[in-house]
């Protein structure tokens, strides 16, 4: 593999110094080194869980952490991260995939507030289109969770929590502007507060920029990427609001609201027949109730819907032929979901989870889809019990699906809590994805079959040690571990899809990070071998878009009002076909980052990304940002 000397030194300083992702919900380092050991996460079990015992390897992201970062989208927070390699298909608001731990763009389940989303007609979720600016907190929990939440939990895991208001927290308003290279522009106001009982949070917001080419020309020439050659920039407008409302009774018993909207208008060169302009909406609502009919029983019920609508048109010359505006098409996405979950302490140390899933989906299309609903219920159960030192995890999960019936998973954990914080874990995991809408029902194409109603869904086998390490004012950790991935779906010769593939996935991910006077560490490791391991002829072969090593550390120091920062990141080289015959190579990049309270209330950021303006592609022949520069001014009071 050929680097660069300084993707080569960032290889070597994060063999010796890879860190997990914002343990606590400070920004201050002083106090990260009292609460390190308090974070606490929900998504691993399904319960609130200290991260220690989550038996899980897992990174948290904190709100204080996305200012500190000032991130544009979620794939500057993601990139880098242990296990995850992310495709990109041009500037902001490109289509956004990510291979988590290796496996399929459609193998990471995701959550906004509990409640899954993505289309179903192509089984991806528009990670692009969520605003940087309602996000609260990430989970990002690594490995199959299956047995938990049922299909597409192969990878892992992504939970995403919005913004919300705090319990006696008084009236606190915000404003925030963000200008920067590209014409971009973002703007944000909010109200958010809260009493002992109460609290609420509401805000809107938009973003707009004039963008950069998607595709480099040449493209139509060589049959790739967006298959024309358009030297226009594609501009990129969003328009979001989201809001949340709770409320607590002194019994304890919680009623919580939770809303999202997200419009998108995403420009790209195309043609007449794939449109070159998309309108996509994003659209999250559910609700949940929380209450204890005795003390070592907890109720939860919740429902929700998400929806994904895109829809295409295009308007242009195309070979010398006018075409005046017109629809190209549109997929439209509803998914109606609802659970019950039961919470039973058996004794101190053991916890009994059951519970039931129902989700229905929809889809609405020009396209003809031989099917347009189909409905999934699961029962599940989870057991966490902690002897001494000794600490066990097991769970298991039926799934009954109206397409091809019925399917069982499970997991089992065990971890070994030695004194200092060292934790030995072992665990082993079954998991599987169901088809999408278009794998199954797609209509015929002049009489020729394009989809294929007998496919069988996609399983996996997992296997995982690792040894973590947490301290007050520091911490590290190290997974190895191995997926198995049988019936994967491929286009045959005639491109109907069919389980005829397998692949093998290996990697070891490593962490570590310090806080030290002032000084704010933290580093990520990750080595992967995603390979075919089917009978075809790309067999061994390594799979599409994925890096087989990344690294990253992020730099940050306080000088009290004052703060400076830098991420540097590399990235090995990697192929956009499953033959690897479309190279795209390794590249590192560097970003730095400035802060200033100059005044109460009032907070300007700056930062330069990609200072070195390095040329590279995660998605072949589509083009990436280069040097841009961002500042954002912050204006946030408390009225009491």
């Amino acid at each position: 593999m050929k680097k660069t000397p300084l993707a080569a030194a960032i290889l070597a300083l994060s063999l010796s110094s890879s860190f997990a992702y914002a343990q606590t919900a400070s920004s201050d380092p002083s106090n990260d080194q009292n609460t390190t050991l308090k974070t606490v996460v929900v998504t691993a079990t399904r319960t609130a869980t200290t991260e220690n015992d989550t038996l899980s390897s897992v990174t948290v992201i904190t709100r204080d952490d996305i200012e500190r970062l000032q991130p544009t989208s979620l794939v500057d927070l993601l990139t880098g991260l242990p296990g995850v390699s992310i495709a990109q298909t041009g500037g902001i608001g490109g289509q956004t995939s990510i291979y988590m731990r290796g496996t399929n763009a459609d193998h990471t389940l995701l959550l906004i507030d509990g409640v899954r989303i993505g289309s179903v007609s192509t089984g991806l979720p528009a990670l692009e289109q969520v605003p940087v600016e309602a996000i609260d907190r990430i989970e990002i929990v690594r490995g199959p969770r299956a047995s938990l939440y049922g299909s597409d939990a192969i990878g892992g895991v992504i939970q995403i929590f919005t913004r919300h208001g705090q319990p006696n927290g008084g009236i606190a308003p915000s404003v925030s502007v963000t200008g920067g290279s590209h014409g971009y522009i973002n703007s944000q106001a909010g109200v958010s507060g809260g009493d002992s009982h109460l609290w609420y949070n509401a805000s809107l917001g938009g973003e707009y920029t004039s963008g950069i080419p998607s595709c480099r020309m040449g493209a139509a020439e060589l049959g790739v990427a967006c298959f024309v050659d358009d030297p226009r920039d594609d501009a990129y407008r969003n328009w979001n609001g989201f809001a949340n409302f709770g409320y607590r009774w002194d019994n304890g018993t919680e009623l919580v609201f939770d809303w999202l909207r997200s419009k998108s208008n995403v420009e790209y060169a195309g043609s007449p027949y794939s449109g070159d302009d998309a309108v996509e909406e994003q659209y999250v609502a559910g609700t949940r109730l929380t209450f204890t009919p005795i003390d070592i029983w907890k109720v939860t019920l919740s429902a929700g819907q998400s929806r994904d609508d895109y829809d295409t048109t295009y308007q242009g010359v195309y070979y010398g032929e006018y075409f005046p505006r017109m629809g190209t098409g549109y997929f439209d996405s509803r998914r109606n979901q609802a659970s019950w979950q039961n919470d039973i302490t058996l004794a101190p140390g053991q916890l009994l989870t059951v519970g039931a899933d129902y989700e229905q989906e929809h889809i609405f299309s020009d396209t003809a889809f031989e099917q347009t609903t189909r409905g999934d219920a699961g029962a599940f159960a989870q057991y966490q019990g902690t002897f001494g030192q000794n600490e066990v995890q097991l769970s298991a999960r039926h799934d009954h699906n109206d397409q091809f019936g019925n399917h069982n998973t499970g997991d089992a954990s065990w971890g070994y809590h030695f004194d200092q914080g060292l934790v030995l874990s072992a665990s082993y995991g079954t998991a599987f994805h169901a088809p999408t809408f278009d794998d199954l029902y797609y209509p015929a194409f002049g009489g020729v079959p394009t989809s294929n109603p007998d496919l069988k869904p996609e399983t996996s086998r997992s296997a995982e040690i690792g040894l973590t390490q947490q301290q007050d004012n520091w911490n590290w950790g190290l997974n190895a571990y191995q997926t198995r991935i049988s019936n994967l779906i491929e286009l045959n010769e005639e491109f109907v899809p069919e389980n005829v593939s397998r692949a093998l996935i290996r990697g070891v991910e490593g962490q570590f990070g310090f806080n030290l006077d002032g000084w704010r560490v933290q580093n990520y490791l990750t080595w992967l071998q995603p390979k075919d391991d089917g009978n075809d002829g790309d067999y061994g072969k390594i799979l599409p878009r994925r890096a087989r090593q990344t690294a990253r550390i992020d730099v940050d120091r306080s000088f009290g009002k004052f703060g400076v920062g830098a991420t540097f990141f590399a990235a090995d080289a990697r192929y956009d076909d499953a033959a690897n015959a479309y190279r795209m190579g390794g590249y590192a990049t560097t970003d730095l980052r400035a802060s200033y309270n100059f005044a109460p209330d009032w907070r300007v950021e700056a930062r330069l990304a990609n200072v070195f303006d390095k040329n590279y592609e995660t998605a072949y022949y589509y083009n990436q940002l280069g040097r841009t520069w961002y500042l954002t001014l912050r204006f946030t009071p408390t009225i009491h």
